[in-house]
């Protein structure tokens, strides 16, 4: 398979490098560090040299390119056939590479542009793109919806692929249209279509199973049940992973605990910190939210939690509900520490408890 697409293979190895050749070109107008990755919350959090990012990380995204098309032209499922789709695979890096690189070159030389476009609206329309060929794919073990279900009948495996066809085609449009909202919007309907894409699909090869099994449909394809084993294993994974990925969204809370010495905020998503109160000079209480970068810790739709950086505070302590309609500002020396209830009520509760405990 490989020596059939010998050309596009060097040519897309070549295009996921040339961010590399661009980066040189720009080298001299870099920061010393760049901005290499963001937090759901649209918020910097992954940093690197401009050696690492000109030159690692497109020899990263080659590298994935190449263990890509390994596997892919290894499967003997695809031999022969499939040869549209293999050929998208040979794209999807380049494609991949060159936007997220030279979206990072664009937000170090400060160019004004939104980095939820940039990387929304592509991933729905390559989405949207896949789901064309969904359809036209023959059974293997490396692409398409590898789900145990799927294999048990030629009938059930390309009824899955046409259903998840129209999906992925639909899906990947409105993915791309959220890339057009509001951040938090963007990112929130994003995560919710891409949990239907995968679903759905999912939820109806298991149907079309049964529908089959009681009509005494199921075939043999020609998986050995160790085959069959890992396809049910990778089908429970990928529910668990998305059960994970919702809870770490959207899930957690914070508990102020008053000891007689200390403050102690309790947190069931990151760890907890104590707050001693003879340590604490001033509280502060605000309204609003105190903006700032995470460059460390935990953050969500829910909570945000760690080490964070602003103009005000430079890096500051952070234990705070997403987008609070209040905050409590802890001054400990230097340090600021900066803490919220769930809503504005018991925000205001931290601060008179604080006030009392600490004689401020």
């Amino acid at each position: 398979m490989i020596r059939n697409h010998k050309k596009l293979l060097i040519l897309t190895s070549l295009l996921t490098l040339l961010p590399i050749p661009v980066g040189l070109l720009l080298w001299s107008r870099f920061p010393e560090t760049m901005t290499v990755h963001w937090g759901i919350t649209g918020e910097a959090d992954g940093y690197a040299s401009p050696g690492f990012a000109v030159f690692g990380l497109p020899l990263i995204m080659l590298a994935v390119q190449w263990l890509c098309i390994f596997f892919t032209a290894l499967d003997k499922g695809n031999h022969g056939r499939n040869q549209k789709l293999f050929r998208l695979v040979l794209w999807v890096i380049p494609i991949i590479s060159n936007l997220s690189l030279l979206g990072l070159y664009a937000f170090a030389l400060d160019v004004k542009f939104s980095p939820v476009v940039w990387t929304v609206v592509p991933m729905g329309l390559l989405f949207a793109l896949i789901g064309n060929y969904l359809p036209k794919t023959r059974m293997n073990s490396t692409m398409g919806i590898k789900v145990p279900w799927a294999y048990s009948s030629e009938a059930n495996w390309n009824a899955t692929h046409r259903f998840a066809g129209k999906v992925w085609v639909i899906g990947g449009i409105l993915v791309a249209l959220c890339g057009l909202l509001p951040l938090g919007w963007a990112v929130s309907g994003m995560i919710v279509f891409m949990v239907v894409l995968c679903v759905l699909p999912i939820v109806y090869s298991y149907r079309f199973y049964k529908k089959e099994k009681a009509e005494g449909k199921v075939q043999s394809t020609g998986y050995s049940a160790t085959d069959k084993k890992i396809l049910k294993g990778s089908g429970i994974f990928l529910i668990v992973f998305t059960v994970f990925i919702l809870v770490v969204l959207f899930y957690g809370d914070i508990t102020y605990a008053f000891r007689e010495d200390y403050l102690l905020i309790d947190t069931n998503m990151y760890s907890d910190y104590i707050v001693y109160y003879d340590t604490i000079d001033h509280v502060e209480f605000r309204e609003g939210s105190v903006p700032g970068l995470r460059v460390g810790g935990y953050g969500s739709f829910r909570l945000l939690m760690g080490y964070f950086e602003n103009e005000e505070f430079g890096t500051y302590t952070r234990y705070t509900y997403y987008k609070p309609e209040a905050c409590v500002v802890l001054t400990k020396g230097e340090k600021k520490i900066v803490l919220s209830g769930e809503t504005r009520e018991d925000t205001e509760a931290l601060y008179q408890n604080l006030l009392v405990l600490t004689e401020k």
